[in-house]
């Protein structure tokens, strides 16, 4: 079978055209039998007093050849989905649920770590070393070591139930968006929509055989329909399909309605906490995360709402006489985005779509590439002739020195039976083996632009020219660790609420006039972008920021909220509407099941931690304040921030090494001022 099974046999790079689905149960159901009797032989054979050689690092071993089959599979379901795939993606979450549901009630296990912790021998550990026990030790008593047996038969339970329910939100979510579309046989009710994503639809009509326009829920395509169409009608109806994908409401109701899972999810999620010890889930969420605590966390959100919203109702009144000067009296949701970038245009005399031009790909990667190189000391290139899960995946090399130190994937690009979204994930962790030979680091970087059509190359927004520095501030993370044990090397360990620091860090180079003069020209002539097109763009940079900063405050709110009171008698949409009367300064239509499609609290690794993205921008914006007084592109600042930052993954408290590159505890104001939200921005 090993032959046969790609997933078996040891590589550098997955093999990914050799993998098919029904590789993956063989493989996993193998793996986790040897590793059981790995384990068991592991602890038969410990001496009297462990040592990192004979328990840590033959357990890292055992972890790494388990990610090495599964994260492919894992891989290829979120980018080319199938229903084979699905299945046997499906098949294995079980098994695996209950594989390390057993691991962290292992009172073996437990009894082998702790001895090792209190050995005189922990006392010369590395940082990297006692952080990787002590979270060990955390960690088995988050998966019930300490429960007696019953219930920790019911955590596994649970456990198992919660990733079957995740990845089926997962899918119906997916579903859901690929259920509904819009076919038009001419532009006719398109007016108003750029060349490029008319281009897009018309590619999107001719792969199904269509004449005209095809109109989707992926993001490229609704974003341009709710951007640009005059067709107020039309942009209504995509607002009503997108934001009541998955739900009992909308043009697919009860379908593949996510309404009854989520309830489930809450309840075992609560339940789960309860049963270690927690008032609630959120509480348990915070026991790995920077945070102290619930009231710390509201009282942050509750803190920067209160700071936004008169900049916010200034925003909102500001788009409300202008659509009213358009005629439009009445402003509802699918009006706010569309008049929001006819009043940027008037205001500024900049659209997101005037930019495109000169943000071509390969500009803008190189450029961004040439940022890092300078800041952090390393040399970029891409590799060809490898295997890819698609034709439009390419595949890098990051060296230092002359040696290469990692390695990483990108794939760009909108298409269908690929979850919508970005993400980084890693494929590869950097760990010294116990033989001595050092594993280097690979990383995939997953985004959902608007393709190149026919001849043109892919040309990206200035929002889609962030989000790609946002995933790459990701990938730097895993990338340039110096952490030589899997536990703490990348973002492992990394405590959730600190690791969108690097990736929000990252975003500030797309707004300065030097990154901007590397990573822009127009992709016909290399012209760069015209110095009255960026002060523009710059002026623009805070437009109806108060309305954003609201927005992702009522998401976070929303979340905490929902996983602090669950079993107040409150439903899901009653704690969503009790946020929005709170926070909110513009109430969407009742129909709307925004949490339905909420897969970052649901189906990802944000429940009652989507409040990270602003408490990680804390500390990312007042980081990146020391560059604006050192020199956005000076070299040594950028040495610092990866010596202390990157290279230590989680080998220490983040609150440790924000400080020791900062030299002091991070201020809110650096936030404030670069969102235009201070007094003195007002």
């Amino acid at each position: 079978m090993t032959q046969a099974n790609p997933l078996l046999c040891a590589y550098d790079l997955p093999p990914f055209s050799q993998i098919s689905a029904a590789h993956a149960q063989p493989a996993i159901e193998q793996i986790l039998a040897d590793n059981r009797t790995a384990i068991a032989e592991i602890l038969a054979q410990q001496p009297a007093a462990p040592s990192w050689q004979s328990l840590v690092q033959p357990l890292d071993e055992l972890g790494e050849r388990l990610g090495l089959a599964w994260g492919p599979i894992s891989h290829l379901n979120a980018v080319c989905n199938s229903a084979e795939l699905r299945e046997a993606y499906q098949a294995c979450l079980p098994q695996l649920s209950a594989y390390w549901t057993e691991l962290g009630q292992n009172r073996e296990l437990f009894n082998a770590f702790e001895a090792l912790a209190n050995s005189p021998a922990a006392a010369g550990f590395s940082v990297a070393q006692k952080t990787i026990l002590e979270h060990n030790l955390r960690d088995f008593r988050l998966s019930g070591i300490d429960l007696p047996a019953e219930q920790q038969q019911r955590f596994a339970a649970i456990s198992a139930r919660l990733a079957e329910l995740s990845n089926q939100f997962s899918n119906q979510l997916l579903d859901a968006t690929q259920a509904w579309t819009k076919h038009l046989p001419d532009a006719s009710r398109l007016a108003g929509l750029p060349d490029s994503a008319l281009a897009q639809m018309a590619q999107a009509a001719e792969a199904r055989e269509l004449e005209g326009y095809l109109v989707t829920l992926e993001f490229p395509s609704y974003y341009a329909v709710i951007t640009y169409a005059d067709d107020r009608a039309l942009r209504e109806e995509i607002y009503q399909a997108y934001c009541t994908r998955a739900s009992e409401q909308g043009p697919n109701a009860g379908e593949f309605d996510n309404g009854p899972l989520m309830a489930e999810i809450l309840d075992l999620r609560h339940e789960m906490a309860q049963l270690l010890g927690f008032a609630n889930y959120a509480e348990l969420s915070l026991a790995s995360k920077m945070a102290e605590s619930t009231e710390q966390v509201l009282s942050f959100l509750r803190d920067l709402a209160a700071k936004s919203r008169r900049f916010a109702e200034q925003d909102l009144a500001e788009l409300r006489a202008f659509a009213a000067e358009q005629g439009v009296t009445d402003l509802h949701s699918w009006d706010v985005g569309y008049f929001g970038e006819k009043l940027r245009q008037a205001k500024y005399s900049v659209a997101q779509e005037e930019l495109r031009p000169y943000f071509p790909i390969d500009k803008v990667l190189g450029g961004m590439f040439a940022i890092v190189e300078r800041l952090y000391g390393i040399q970029i290139n891409e590799l060809h002739d490898v295997e890819r899960w698609h034709a439009d995946v390419r595949l890098f090399e990051i060296r230092e020195n002359g040696e290469q130190i990692g390695r990483f994937f990108i794939d760009l690009y909108a298409r269908a039976n690929k979850r919508g979204g970005a993400w980084m994930d890693g494929c590869k962790d950097r760990r010294l083996t116990n033989s001595g030979s050092l594993k280097l680091p690979v990383a995939y970087l997953v985004c959902n632009f608007t393709p190149a059509v026919g001849s043109q190359p892919a040309l990206l927004t200035h929002d889609e020219v962030t989000t790609l520095f946002h995933e790459f501030g990701h990938g730097l993370h895993h990338l340039l660790t110096r952490v030589n044990e899997a536990g703490a090397s990348g973002i492992n360990g990394v405590a959730w609420d600190a690791v969108e620091l690097p990736s929000q860090f990252m975003e500030n180079w797309c707004w300065e006039p030097q990154g901007l003069a590397l990573i822009s020209g127009h992709y016909e002539s290399g012209e760069a972008l015209p110095q009255n097109l960026l002060d523009k763009m710059l002026a623009a940079k805070n437009f109806h920021s108060g309305l954003m900063m609201l927005r992702q405050l009522e998401f976070s709110l929303f979340d905490f909220e929902l996983h602090a009171n669950h079993g107040d008698g409150r439903s899901v949409a009653d704690v969503l509407q009790a946020i929005r009367s709170e926070v909110a300064v513009m109430q969407p239509p009742a129909y709307n099941r925004f949490p339905n499609s909420f897969a970052h609290i649901f189906a990802g690794g944000y429940a009652a931690g989507y409040y990270s993205y602003k408490w990680a921008e804390v500390l990312s914006a007042d980081a990146f304040s020391r560059f604006e007084e050192e020199g956005i592109l000076n070299a040594d600042t950028g040495r610092a921030f990866r010596d202390c930052i990157l290279a230590n993954g989680g080998a220490e408290a983040p609150m440790v090494l924000f400080q020791r590159f900062r030299g002091r505890a991070p201020s809110i104001d650096a936030l404030l001022r670069h969102s235009g939200l201070s007094e003195e921005a007002a």
